[in-house]
C-alpha cells in the first residue's frame, strides 16, 4: 500500500541473549496483516513457530524471509537472569573470568557461547572487548 510505512520490528536484535518466551513487538498500518515466526536451532531444525493474522481476507505478496542469530539464555544457565557486561584486561583467559564470576573455572564455555559472534577462537580473547557474562 503506497504512503504507509512498513512494520518496524524490534527485538530481538542479532546475536541477543534472549529469555524464554522471545517476545516480538511492533508497530505496523494497514487494512490487514500477517506476522509469522520460527525459531530454528543450531542445525536448522524448526523447534518452535507463531502466526498472528490481522484482518479477514488472504494475503498475497513477496515478503522477505529475515534470520536472526539468537542465544537461548536458559541454554547457558538455568535459570537464567540476564547478564554482566565485563571488560578483558591484559592477561585475562575466559576460564580466569569463569573462575571469578561462577567460582568454576571450567564453566567457560558458557561465557563463550554468550559471546561466540565476537570470540572465533576461546583461547584468544583481547584486553578491550567487552563480554557478555551470564547470570
Amino acid at each position: 500500500m503506497a504512503g504507509f510505512p512498513p512494520i518496524a520490528v524490534r527485538q530481538p536484535a542479532p546475536y541477543d541473549i534472549v529469555d524464554d518466551p522471545v517476545r516480538a513487538s511492533g508497530i505496523g498500518t494497514g487494512f490487514e496483516g500477517q506476522f509469522a515466526a520460527c525459531v530454528l536451532d543450531g542445525n536448522g531444525n524448526q523447534i518452535a513457530e507463531a502466526s498472528i493474522h490481522a484482518g479477514g481476507m488472504a494475503i498475497l505478496g513477496n515478503y522477505d524471509r529475515v534470520a536472526i542469530p539468537i542465544t537461548f539464555g536458559s541454554a547457558l544457565l538455568n535459570p537464567y537472569r540476564g547478564f554482566a557486561q565485563y571488560t578483558v584486561v591484559g592477561g585475562d583467559t575466559l576460564s580466569g573470568i569463569a573462575q571469578r564470576y561462577y567460582g568454576d573455572a571450567g564453566k567457560w564455555p558458557v561465557i563463550y557461547e554468550a559471546n561466540r559472534y565476537q570470540i572465533q577462537n576461546p583461547d584468544r580473547i583481547f584486553a578491550g572487548q567487552v563480554l557478555r557474562i551470564p547470570q
